[in-house]
């Protein structure tokens, strides 16, 4: 697998509209300090110019700090700065086509929000999986119904690969998901909008910690 599983443990999905005007390395940077161990750019509006400048910014201040930097959507920016993986949605690129771009060295996620996605070819060849949303959330317009934690169960039980929840997850969320088979959280708002996003981080990391002691 191209990437080690511990790896996935918290994830932080960047959104720079909740980034209260600060440069977006800085946020990464402050929540990696925090124990995030995975970053996934995920830029809706930029264009490729300016994502591409940011996926590249981000490579840079993450090299040798062994947190792999996964590009939402765009696989040619992906290639363009070496990423370590690439998350795709499921009007994106199919998994098999960004895998014959891409090659065996770079993971690939793919979202999933029911269960006729999770039995699809498509998450068969994913490397990991983001199941959600959770909660309620506001990052993404367009999101699913939530699943909640009974929904995210079902889904989970269909799958051996590596899970993350996403969606309006919080660290209080993290001991049930644990018990339920996930193998790590992806987080937007609770960190990029939080006030000290190392503090915020900690608070996920502390809530794995309490959970495999």
């Amino acid at each position: 697998m191209p990437i080690d599983p511990s790896r996935y443990r918290l994830c932080l999905v960047t959104d720079r509209a909740l980034g209260r005007g600060r440069p977006l390395v800085e946020i990464v940077m402050e929540a990696v300090a925090g124990g995030v161990t995975m970053v996934q750019l995920r830029e809706k509006s930029a264009t490729t110019r300016a994502f591409l400048e940011e996926a590249r910014a981000l490579k840079a201040a993450l090299a040798g700090r062994g947190v792999p930097l996964i590009v939402n959507d765009r696989t040619d920016v992906a290639l363009a700065v070496g990423a370590d993986g690439v998350h795709v949605g499921q009007t994106d690129m199919p998994v098999e086509a960004v895998r014959a771009i891409v090659g065996p060295d770079v993971a690939i996620g793919l979202s999933i929000t029911d269960a006729g996605q999770i039995a699809r070819a498509d998450a068969g060849a994913a490397d990991y999986l983001g199941i959600g949303p959770l909660h309620p959330q506001k990052t993404k317009p367009d999101a699913s119904a939530p699943l909640e934690l009974g929904g995210f169960a079902k889904l989970r039980r269909m799958t051996g690969k590596p899970v993350l929840a996403i969606g309006g997850v919080k660290a209080e969320d993290v001991p049930m998901l644990v018990e339920e088979g996930a193998t790590g959280v992806a987080v937007v708002s609770a960190i990029m909008a939080a006030e000290d996003p190392e503090v915020a981080a900690r608070a996920f990391v502390d809530a794995w910690k309490s959970e495999t002691r």
